[in-house]
């Protein structure tokens, strides 16, 4: 054979050799590797301009000018950052064309803010000079373009200021909330946060798949506003949430400018906690609790309502949607005759046709007088009244002396869980479901869904309640 020929067949033979005894790479452990995130953004330069890429863990960042995510572009912030808007004469804010997630954790939140601005928390403090209803800086406002918006562990202040003729031509938009969304085909997730201050609305939605829970309001709205104004087609559930001290409602929803081919407007509202709401609002009639409104429709149960000024309200003109609305098992507490004297809403004075229902708390039919029709005005008994006391562990029940209702607008020192003693333990419904419109995804979409809670309000005995 010839020799040239045996010392390929050599090598030929090594190589295979080699390669059968070469080690494959190791696949079965990839989803430890640590993976960098994308295009981490500059803390040491005040942002403003288009922006895209990942906020980094525990970083700073100050906004000098309105900072926008373009369509297709995404901007992640990942857990314990915070966002300075600085601004300058005009107020500034974030435009959403784009996706944004931001991934706070119960131990790192985010926080939107505005630079050197100090809450004012005490009781009764006048509102006119509270910088809470003020707006300091524009707010996170979601073009009709924005596919996606994910907050969760995030802590949003001083929002609601004037938006910046940048703003306006970048989301066509002119409304000033902390939060804004107006997507009809987008998802919208709101997961354990907290709104602090609003001008008017803390948070308005226009269209889309919602899933907001376990979320504190606080003290928003200087004249109008309420912890959830949802209009144009918005699906899914508002659970768990505490509303305090909001000029207006806690969640109202509404059908008005539903674009054609939209389902309607169908919200499920049920184990939050709605406290002193309803008091700021300068339209008489108005604000309260719980909305229903022109052509809406959806569920309201297991609510805790203590002195609002209205009881939950299904309105007549333009009347909702109320052959698809059901509710009950909603508690009521009031410290004054005209308090109660609203449990169910009059006609009359705040065109409402809300029906009694007999699992509410306390029962119609005990405060109710005889021959009364839905819609009729009634005057409650002074018995009704400090009754149903929901007794949370520590809470302004009944009204703390030398304070008026409207004096209650901060959390404070408050805590609203419930004792182990609280009749409003075991005293929930759960004989219906969440509408679950969101997908369940750790980064892009709900963390939990939540189904109903036996508990009425929205701190549960079994820890799966608001967090906050």
């Amino acid at each position: 054979m010839n020799t040239k020929f045996k010392l390929s067949i050599v090598f030929a033979l090594a190589g295979l050799m080699l390669s059968s005894c070469k080690k494959e790479p190791d696949t079965k452990n990839l989803w430890q590797a640590v993976i960098p995130p994308a295009s981490p953004i500059d803390d040491a330069v005040c942002l403003s301009g288009s922006i895209s890429g990942t906020m980094l863990a525990g970083k700073t960042y100050n906004v000098c000018g309105d900072i926008f995510i373009n369509q297709n572009d995404s901007l992640i912030i990942q857990e314990g950052v915070t966002i300075n808007f600085k601004g300058s004469t005009v107020p500034v804010g974030l435009g959403v064309k784009g996706k944004l997630v931001s991934l706070g954790t119960k131990e790192k939140p985010v926080l939107f803010t505005y630079l050197g601005v100090t809450k004012t928390d005490q009781l009764g403090a006048n509102p006119d000079t509270d910088p809470a209803l003020k707006g300091k800086w524009t707010g996170i406002i979601g073009a009709t373009t924005c596919p996606l918006m994910v907050i969760k562990w995030t802590k949003v202040e001083f929002g609601g200021a004037a938006i910046s003729s940048a703003m306006k031509s970048f989301t066509g938009g002119s409304s000033p909330y902390p939060l804004y969304f107006a997507n009809p085909n987008g998802i919208f997730v709101l997961e354990d946060s907290w709104v602090y201050g609003s001008v008017d609305d803390p948070w308005r939605i226009n269209g889309g798949k919602i899933h907001v829970m376990r979320n504190t309001f606080e003290k928003c709205g200087y004249t109008g506003g309420e912890a959830m104004n949802a209009k144009a087609g918005t699906i899914g559930d508002f659970a768990y949430n505490l509303c305090i001290g909001m000029a207006t409602n806690g969640p109202k929803l509404s059908n008005i400018n539903v674009l054609p081919g939209v389902p309607g407007s169908n919200v499920r509202m049920f184990n939050n906690t709605i406290i002193n709401c309803g008091y700021r609002r300068s339209a008489a009639g108005r604000g309260g609790s719980i909305n229903f409104e022109e052509g809406a429709g959806g569920m309201a149960y297991n609510n805790l309502i203590v002195n609002c000024k209205f009881g939950l309200r299904i309105v007549a003109n333009p009347i909702a949607d109320t052959a698809n609305i059901k509710y009950g098992y909603n508690w009521y507490y009031a410290d004054s005759i005209n308090v109660a004297s609203q449990f169910i809403p009059s006609l009359s004075v705040s065109t409402a046709i809300s029906q009694p229902k007999e699992t509410d708390v306390p029962k119609p039919s005990t405060y109710l007088p005889a021959g009364w029709k839905v819609g009729d005005v009634y005057t409650a008994p002074a018995s009704v009244l400090g009754i149903n006391n929901p007794q949370f562990i520590n809470g302004p029940v009944p009204l703390p002396a030398g304070l008026k209702l409207a004096d209650i607008n901060v959390v404070g020192t408050y805590n609203f869980a419930l004792k182990p003693t609280s009749p409003c333990i075991n005293a929930g419904f759960t004989g219906f479901a969440p509408r679950a419109d969101v997908p369940i995804d750790a980064r892009y979409g709900a963390s939990e869904i939540t189904a109903p809670g036996k508990d009425i309000g929205c701190y549960q005995t079994n820890g799966r309640g608001n967090q906050h």
